[in-house]
């Protein structure tokens, strides 16, 4: 039994080393025959097409910011900072009562084509503001607008009439500029307009914003209750342009009181506040700056910022100046600076200026000023990527 079981275990042996060494003799061979034919095997035709490297993806920056100028229709296009505006709004056109829209003359719309061609070779976009405080026909534009906007077939005609000429003039879009809505009933035809002029704007890739006051007193600090909106509108637009400005008619006048850094303060907080509790983006918020200076002396004009340093460079760093016998306040440098990083540090998305025509040229440019701190924060962040 013992011899049976080891001659098993022999052949076992035998048979297993045999089937091992004739399985490496096939598979060297087959390997050898793979070979030959992988030699007559023809390349494939190259395709026609080179192949072409793809861009790198381009980091657009989340904190890109809008730095919108109002321009008043009088104004030379060749002296239009387009370089460092991403927005020119072009003031005014008015509106009628029955819903047309009016000019300023032949040299405000010959202003208005030269702008257009000149800001869109910088990739600077034109708006026309409709409305302002003044009316063509004299008085305040309000009961014009407001007559405009309160009929339904006015109302209808009115945004025909401004969609019709963002297209022959090749705008990029239309700003409102009621001032201002006094009622709730003035809020919700406000409301009702824009929304009809956003949905045809917004359906050829038109931008519309909107001026807003700046709803908070600048000496109490409280909101002002005498202008209402509607807080639905703000869905229905680009950018929110708020007039932190004018101050100086608060609580009987007073010039300091047109726009110092706690005036702003008390300003970004209202509107932060008002956009979280509606859950509205704070990047539709642009806070304005104003490039003039208001006198002490009421019976004194206003002075352009430009004037203000044509009289004296050093001016630029101050916010107070002592001209034609009576004492100026406006916004110097580093205000307009300090104003700058506040708007960005609450989210908001940039800053608005009126008016452009007003500022300085070279080393002293408000305009440059704004522009470099907007560029420094957006470097800011995509250096932290």
């Amino acid at each position: 039994m013992k011899n049976y079981k080891l001659l098993l275990a022999l052949v076992m042996v035998l048979t297993f080393t045999g089937g091992f060494f004739a399985g490496m003799f096939v598979s060297t061979n087959s390997q050898q025959e793979n070979a030959e034919q992988i030699k007559h095997v023809k390349q494939a035709p190259l395709s026609a097409k080179s192949p072409s490297l793809k861009e790198k993806p381009k980091w657009e920056s989340e904190q890109s910011k809008a730095l919108i100028g109002y321009v008043q229709d009088f104004r030379d296009p060749e002296t239009v900072d387009y370089d460092n505006l991403t927005h020119i709004i072009f003031s005014f056109a008015h509106p009628t009562k029955e819903g047309d829209l009016l000019f300023n003359g032949e040299t405000a719309k010959r202003n208005l084509r030269e702008m257009v061609a000149k800001a869109h070779k910088q990739n600077t976009k034109v708006i026309l503001a409709i409305g302002g405080w003044y009316h063509i026909k004299g008085g305040e534009s309000y009961e014009y607008f407001k007559q405009a906007i309160t009929n339904s077939t006015s109302r209808t005609k009115l945004v025909n009439e401004l969609v019709n000429i963002t297209n022959q003039e090749n705008l990029d879009g239309i700003d409102i500029d009621f001032e201002h809505p006094r009622s709730k009933e003035d809020a919700q035809n406000l409301a009702m307009f824009t929304k009809a002029l956003s949905e045809t704007l917004h359906q050829k890739n038109k931008e519309l914003s909107i001026a807003v006051n700046a709803k908070v007193h600048s000496v109490a600090g409280t909101e002002i209750t005498n202008v209402v909106y509607e807080p639905s509108l703000f869905k229905h637009v680009d950018h929110v342009n708020i007039m932190a400005y004018d101050g100086q008619w608060d609580g009987g006048y007073n010039a300091a009181n047109l726009s110092p850094y706690s005036y702003a303060e008390d300003i970004v907080n209202y509107w932060t506040s008002l956009f979280d509790t509606h859950k509205l983006s704070k990047e539709k918020l642009i806070l304005g700056v104003p490039f003039y200076a208001q006198p002490e002396n009421q019976d004194s004009k206003q002075l352009s910022y430009a004037a203000i340093i044509k009289s004296n460079p050093e001016n630029a760093e101050r916010d107070t100046v002592n001209m034609n016998g009576t004492t100026y306040h406006y916004n110097g440098e580093n205000t307009v600076e300090k104003k700058t990083k506040l708007a960005l540090n609450n989210g908001f998305g940039g800053m608005m200026l009126w008016e452009a025509g007003h500022d300085a040229s070279g080393t002293h440019s408000l305009t440059a000023v704004i522009s470099e701190t907007l560029d420094r924060a957006s470097q800011y962040v995509l250096n932290e990527r």
